[in-house]
């Protein structure tokens, strides 16, 4: 029997490595925006709610994904479609002042997130090695404006994406420490509500941490960016017949990208709440407090590993958080715009993405509270996020937008569904402001 007629298990690796790594060139925006979803800003998040509630959180991780999927495979899908992402079709087919006004708190929220991950890897460069935080934020700043400037497109998207490996370094943390996995399981499969104004803000942290605006207009713009890049590739109003193979691709990407992103986010709640939670530690606020909480508890590996993964996730998301406002605000004023053009061809472009990781980096320097900003920023993003789902589900049944590929049935329903519950958590915990 030769290789390729061989049952699978029995292959040699030469004939399944070519398709892995076919699968994984097939990975693109998808995988990079489920890596970057859990950013310092997201660890903070996570490891808050692992140490405040312990594993009666993890069924949020369970609920989350069909939810957050559903609605990044719409947001690609506006993308490849129209060949324009979020700010370009709100340009085309909706009130300027609605455009403006999205844009803005979109780059608000963005810079603000920005401001808060790069305080984190600085925090977390000097627990490891010693050192100026402020010397940190600095060049980290300089890192990722850097890269993105002066890398070619493609390299640096292959960049990205082998940067998403940093992410199991959480897994790795739970080989350090001890998991009682039946009580792990039960927070997975049955949820807990506690009706208080603590659990209501964690809960919209959690939300807006994984259905975060950023995610939806990178996601969308970079599926437009790789048909610009890509001369094979048209938008689908120009080119149906490309829809079958570019929905598959996105549909795989996606599904991968999150479930990478939620796998991460579970390992981050798990090893807060079988350490800090249990120990009594739950006045827990970055992800650099969680690393050094873990330290006397857990021991240096896990320490080691957790702070690493800070600084290593911080690199993948900030240039994302800068290039989702960047591509927002110049497709709203219609700038050329693109990672792959070169900086004298989209020079407003560039400029905006630098400004973007400028004023987070500024935030750092300011009277403004890191640690709260690190924590409110996700708070943020979830209220952001309910006009922009709205709109972006608004967009989905305009066929002078879609075409023929007006998004209808289950995904449609998801979306909605995705949207409601983001409303829900934010009209939750505003009502428990003031009851």
């Amino acid at each position: 029997m030769d290789d390729l007629t061989a049952p699978k298990q029995d292959r040699p690796l030469s004939v399944l490595a070519p398709a892995a790594k076919k699968m994984f060139g097939r990975l693109g925006p998808g995988l990079i925006t489920g890596a970057s979803d859990d950013d310092p800003s997201g660890i903070g998040t996570y490891s808050q709610a692992g140490a405040q509630l312990g594993f009666g959180v993890g069924w949020t991780m369970l609920l989350t994904y069909p939810l957050m999927a559903a609605i990044q495979e719409i947001s690609a899908r506006i993308g490849r479609t129209t060949g324009h992402g979020i700010a370009g079709n709100l340009g085309r087919h909706y009130p300027n002042w609605l455009l403006l006004s999205i844009v803005t708190l979109l780059f608000i929220a963005n810079t603000i997130n920005i401001g808060a991950d790069l305080s984190a890897m600085a925090d977390a460069t000097t627990l490891l090695i010693g050192g100026p935080a402020a010397l940190y934020v600095v060049g980290f700043a300089a890192i990722c404006v850097g890269g993105i400037v002066f890398v070619n497109y493609d390299r640096y998207a292959l960049i990205l994406k082998w940067m998403t490996l940093s992410l199991f370094s959480y897994v790795a943390v739970l080989f350090a420490v001890r998991i009682p996995w039946h009580e792990a399981l039960e927070g997975i499969l049955v949820p807990r509500i506690d009706w208080s104004s603590a659990f209501f803000t964690t809960l919209l942290a959690i939300f807006g941490t994984t259905i975060s605006p950023y995610l939806f207009f990178w996601q969308a713009s970079e599926e437009a960016e790789d048909i610009h890049a890509n001369h094979d590739r048209k938008s689908l109003l120009k080119a149906p017949r490309q829809a079958l193979d570019a929905f598959s691709r996105i549909r795989a990407d996606t599904l991968i990208g999150m479930a990478f992103s939620n796998i991460i986010a579970l390992a981050i709640i798990f090893a807060t709440a079988a350490t800090l939670n249990i120990a009594g530690t739950t006045a827990i606020e970055t992800s650099a407090q969680a690393a050094e909480a873990l330290r006397p508890i857990a021991g240096d590996f896990a320490f080691a590993i957790f702070a690493f993964g800070i600084v290593a996730t911080g690199l993948l998301a900030v240039p994302i958080l800068a290039g989702a406002a960047a591509y927002a605000i110049g497709e709203a004023f219609r700038w050329p715009v693109g990672l792959s053009r070169q900086p004298k061809e989209a020079g407003a472009f560039y400029c905006t993405l630098a400004a973007a990781t400028g004023f987070g980096a500024a935030i750092t320097f300011s009277p403004i509270d890191p640690v709260k900003a690190l924590y409110w920023s996700a708070v943020i993003n979830g209220v952001v996020a309910v006009p922009v789902m709205t709109v972006m589900m608004s967009m989905t049944v305009r066929p002078e937008i879609m075409g023929d590929f007006v998004i209808k049935g289950w995904l449609r329903w998801l979306g909605w569904g995705s949207t409601i519950a983001m409303a829900a958590c934010m009209l939750g915990m505003l009502v428990s402001w003031f009851t």
